[in-house]
């Protein structure tokens, strides 16, 4: 194996969205420095968009200081054109990975069977009956992980349908399907990651955000340098009237991306008498159309992300959030080797739909400081712990 050296080290790669960081987090953090003492640990995270189509609480300037304070040695942020369903998340923060010269992707995992998800894994990619059957069980209506789920248990009598194995699972079948040299480690996970009950210490991402949406105290269940920064949290939900402005003056929404006509149809029908977002996303919900992928487009509506911002959807840059010494010696290591550019300053070229986001979202009435909320995007510098 090639290891990018820092010393003696190895790169491990973490693909995480911190959406907030939690005490779970820290374990999986702690997890890896035990398993791997003298390994760097590379941070692939989100931006404002979420995998689930949540806006993050706080913006990923503060949450590279939090991962930077706890252990991470370097971020680097997930070009927001990968923030669709799990395989396209996973192709955006494997192929980083693949690029920094990571050794091995650590992730959790409920079922904690690597053997499974890799067995999965190469169904999904070379067994013919298995596509054969994902396009039955769409033509009869269903979503397309129901789809993939039952295919796979039709096949081998074995399935996953928890979030951290999906993802996993796309994880593995990436490294798998473009020959990386990386190696995937599961930490089991304990906690449910959709819960929305406290379930102790560590609970999940979920339930801390339920809390802080209803002004619950959630000083308990995060690490106390991010109390500050969760206090002033902005929510999807906090747009929901420009959201509706946009669908009804849009006469069609299927310019944006992962909106088709029946979606369009749906979405036009019902948010007249939809007061909320909720209300709006349980109206349209269906069998063919899951509630993450309703909440993902509608934030694409309400962000103008069109389909012709999807066009390539292939990794062209890696933009540099965070780092410390050993952050900064691995990029000193792929330096000469590495074939897109590592974006350490605002460059329009990449990054101007990034800064359209962040301009839609200084909307908020919630964010006093407008100006300095827009000019971050384009004027901060990496953070160096």
């Amino acid at each position: 194996m090639c290891y990018s050296k820092v010393g003696d080290f190895m790169t491990i790669g973490i693909i995480c969205e911190y959406n907030p960081f939690h005490f779970g987090h820290l374990y999986h953090l702690e997890s890896i420095k035990k398993m791997y003492p003298n390994a760097s640990i590379v941070l692939v995270m989100s931006g404002w968009i979420t995998e689930r189509g949540d806006l993050a609480l706080i913006d990923k300037w503060k949450r590279t200081e939090i991962a930077l304070i706890y252990g991470v040695d370097l971020v680097v942020e997930l070009p927001f054109k990968f923030i669709q369903s799990a395989d396209w998340f996973a192709k955006g923060a494997v192929a980083i990975l693949n690029k920094l010269n990571c050794d091995k992707l650590v992730f959790g995992s409920e079922s904690n069977d690597l053997n499974l998800l890799t067995d999965l894994a190469n169904i999904q990619l070379n067994n013919k009956e298995y596509d054969d059957l994902v396009k039955k069980y769409l033509n009869e209506g269903l979503n397309y992980p129901t789809a993939m789920s039952k295919a796979l248990e039709h096949i081998c009598g074995n399935t996953v349908s928890t979030p951290n194995d999906l993802l996993g699972l796309s994880y593995v079948k990436e490294i798998i399907k473009n020959k990386y040299n990386i190696e995937p480690i599961t930490i089991k996970r304990n906690s449910d990651f959709n819960s929305k009950e406290i379930e102790g210490i560590i609970t999940s991402a979920t339930s801390i955000r339920e809390l802080i949406k209803n002004n619950k105290d959630f000083n308990n269940y995060i690490p106390k340098e991010e109390y500050e920064y969760l206090k002033s949290s902005i929510f999807i939900d906090d747009y929901f009237d420009y959201l509706k402005y946009k669908i009804i003056s849009c006469d069609d929404l299927t310019i944006y991306q992962g909106i088709d006509i029946p979606l369009h149809n749906r979405i036009k029908k019902y948010i007249d008498s939809s007061n909320t977002l909720e209300e709006l996303i349980n109206n349209i919900k269906t069998k063919r159309y899951t509630y993450n992928r309703i909440k993902r487009m509608l934030t694409f509506i309400l962000l103008s992300l069109e389909k012709k911002e999807f066009n390539s959807l292939e990794l062209d840059y890696i933009r540099l959030l965070g780092f410390n010494d050993s952050g900064k010696q691995i990029l000193n290591n792929i330096k000469k080797s590495i074939d897109i550019p590592i974006l350490t300053k605002f460059d329009p070229k990449y990054l101007y739909t990034d800064l359209k986001i962040n301009n839609i979202l200084s909307l908020n009435k919630k964010i006093k400081n407008k100006k300095e909320f827009r000019e971050k995007e384009y004027k901060k510098s990496p953070i160096k712990l």
